[in-house]
C-alpha cells in the first residue's frame, strides 16, 4: 500500500476540512527524517520537505491549494533534537559540530538522539534560518515547536549528576532560552501574522508573554496539564466522578495564565492509551455519549482547540502510523453522528463571538455551578466582547436530570443552540424541545433561572433570544 502524494492529499484532505469547518490543519514534522517511525520527530534535515510524498514544488503547490481553500497550515518543527544518523548532523566535520560534545548535554537518553548546541552562534543562526525558511519560502502559517520542555532544563529527563549545571548553577539553559526568545522576535519581524505555538508541559512563566515583559515570546503554549485531568475525569466511571470533580475545572484556575491550545494529541492515542473513543468507560453507546459530551465541553472551554485525525468520527482502533484512517465506520450511526457534531461545533465556535473572543480574558468566562460535584453537572457562561453570554449545562453521569435548575442573567426565552445527545447526532434526543423560559426567581447569583432537562452524559449550549 502506497502512500498518498501531496497532490492526491489536496484532493481529498481539503474537502475534507472544509466539510468539517476547521480553520488549520497542523502536520507532524514532514522535514525528512530517515526513521517512518519517528513520525517524523527525529528530523535530519531542517530545510527539506520529506521526499515520501513529492517534491518540494508539490509540497509548496499542496500549502497553497489550502490557502485558496482559506485553511491554514501549521508545521511541527523539532529544534530540540536530531538522530545519531552518521550521514546526518552527528559529528559532521569529525567534531562535535551541531552538537554538544558532552553527552551530560549533548544526548537524550529518552529518544536516543542529539542535541543541538545553540550556545554556538553558528547553530543558532541554522535553526533561525530554518525556521524562516518554512514561514517564509513554503508560506506555512505556523509553527508548532515540540519538545519545548527538553530544551528550556539542562535536567530534562536526568538524574542528579547526569547533567551540567549553566554558568549560573542552575538548571535553566540559557542558551536554549536566548534562542527561543530570538525566534519569536525574528519571526515577528520576518513573517508577522504567522503563529509559533509551544509544546511545553511545565510551569515555566511567560511562555505566551512577550519577549519585551520576559517571556518566551510564543503567541500560543499547549495545555498538556488540561488535556490530562480532563482524559483522566472522562475515563472514570460515572459513580466515581463526583470524587474527580476539581478535574475537569481545574483548568480554569491557570486558564489566563497563557493563552492556551487544548490538545488532544498524537501522543494520547497511541502505544496502549486507547483511542480517544475506547478511553470512554460504559457500554458503546455510554462510550459515544461520553465522546460527545466531551468533545462538546472541549469546543465550549476557554482555550483554541486542537483534534488529532480520526477523533473526528470516533475512530475505535488507536492511530497506527503504516495504516490509514478507519474511513470504513463512516457508514454506521454513531459514528457519523460524531462527525456531524464536531462540524456543528466547528460551526457554532465560528459564529458565537462568546466562544472564541475573549478565549484569553477572564472576563469571557464566568461559572454558574462548579460545585455540584454529587450531579457532576457543571454550568457556565461564555461572554463576547459585546456582552452576549452562551450557556453552556454539562451533565456527566448517565442519569437524566427533570428541571433541573440554572441561573442566567436575562428573561425570556432561552434557546438551545446545541444538545451533544440530539437524535441527529444518535444521541436519545432528551433535551428542551429546542429552547425554555427563563423565569423569576434568583438562583447561582442570577436573577433569573431555568429549569432544564439535562440529558444523560451530555452537554447543552443556549444562548438568550434577545429583544429586538
Amino acid at each position: 500500500m502506497r502512500q498518498y502524494n501531496w497532490q492526491e492529499l489536496g484532493d481529498r484532505l481539503i474537502p475534507y476540512i472544509k466539510e468539517l469547518g476547521f480553520t488549520h490543519i497542523e502536520l507532524m514534522p514532514i522535514m525528512e527524517h530517515p526513521f517512518g517511525g519517528s513520525w517524523g520527530y527525529q528530523p535530519l534535515s531542517q530545510f527539506a520537505p520529506t521526499a515520501r510524498y513529492g517534491s518540494p514544488q508539490d509540497f509548496a503547490a499542496f500549502v497553497d491549494a489550502c490557502h485558496r481553500a482559506d485553511i491554514g497550515v501549521i508545521l511541527d518543527w523539532v529544534p530540540a533534537h536530531f538522530p545519531t544518523d552518521t550521514h546526518g548532523l552527528a559529528q559532521f566535520d569529525g567534531t562535535a559540530l551541531y552538537e554538544y560534545g558532552n553527552p551530560q548535554e549533548g544526548f537524550h537518553q529518552d529518544w536516543d538522539t542529539l542535541i543541538y548546541n545553540l550556545g554556538r552562534t553558528e547553530v543558532h543562526g541554522f535553526m533561525l534560518a530554518s525556521a524562516l525558511h518554512w514561514l517564509k519560502h513554503f508560506h506555512i502559517d505556523g509553527l508548532r515547536v515540540d519538545a519545548v520542555a527538553s530544551m528550556l532544563y539542562r535536567d530534562y529527563s536526568r538524574k542528579a549528576g547526569e547533567w551540567v549545571p549553566n554558568r549560573h548553577g542552575g538548571r535553566e539553559n540559557l542558551e536554549a532560552i536566548d534562542f527561543l526568545r530570538h525566534l519569536n522576535d525574528v519571526v515577528a519581524l520576518e513573517a508577522p501574522g504567522s503563529m509559533v505555538i509551544a509544546e511545553e508541559s511545565t510551569a515555566w512563566p511567560g511562555v505566551s508573554q512577550s519577549t519585551q515583559q520576559g517571556g518566551l515570546g510564543f503567541q500560543y503554549k499547549w495545555n498538556m496539564g488540561w488535556m490530562h485531568d480532563t482524559l483522566h475525569y472522562m475515563q472514570q466511571d460515572p459513580i466515581h466522578r463526583a470524587h474527580h470533580h476539581n478535574e475537569l475545572s481545574f483548568g480554569l484556575v491557570y486558564a489566563w495564565s497563557e493563552k492556551f491550545i487544548l490538545p488532544i494529541s498524537h501522543d494520547e492515542v497511541v502505544h496502549g492509551k486507547h483511542s480517544l473513543i475506547d478511553k470512554m468507560p460504559g457500554d458503546r453507546w455510554q462510550k459515544f455519549a461520553n465522546l460527545r459530551a466531551y468533545l462538546t465541553f472541549m469546543w465550549t472551554h476557554p482555550g483554541k482547540k486542537l483534534l488529532f485525525m480520526g477523533c473526528e468520527f470516533g475512530q475505535w482502533r488507536e492511530w497506527n502510523h503504516d495504516e490509514q484512517l478507519d474511513w470504513y465506520l463512516l457508514q454506521y450511526a454513531e459514528h457519523i453522528g460524531v462527525k456531524k457534531l464536531v462540524s456543528d461545533l466547528n460551526r457554532l465556535y465560528r459564529e458565537e463571538p462568546a466562544l472564541h473572543e475573549r478565549d484569553c480574558e477572564p472576563q469571557g468566562f464566568q461559572w454558574v455551578i462548579g460545585d455540584d460535584a454529587t450531579n457532576s453537572v457543571f454550568a457556565f457562561m461564555r461572554w463576547s466582547k459585546e456582552g452576549e453570554p452562551v450557556l453552556v449545562v454539562a451533565n456527566l453521569t448517565p442519569v437524566p436530570r427533570e428541571g433541573y435548575q440554572v441561573g442566567v442573567p436575562f428573561e425570556g426565552q432561552w434557546v438551545e443552540l446545541l444538545n451533544s445527545d440530539a437524535d441527529t447526532y444518535a444521541g436519545s434526543n432528551i433535551g428542551n424541545g429546542g429552547g425554555v423560559n427563563a423565569q423569576e426567581g434568583k438562583s447561582h447569583g442570577q436573577p433569573y433561572s431555568l429549569l432544564l432537562d439535562l440529558p444523560p452524559l451530555a452537554v447543552l449550549i443556549l444562548k438568550p433570544k434577545l429583544q429586538e
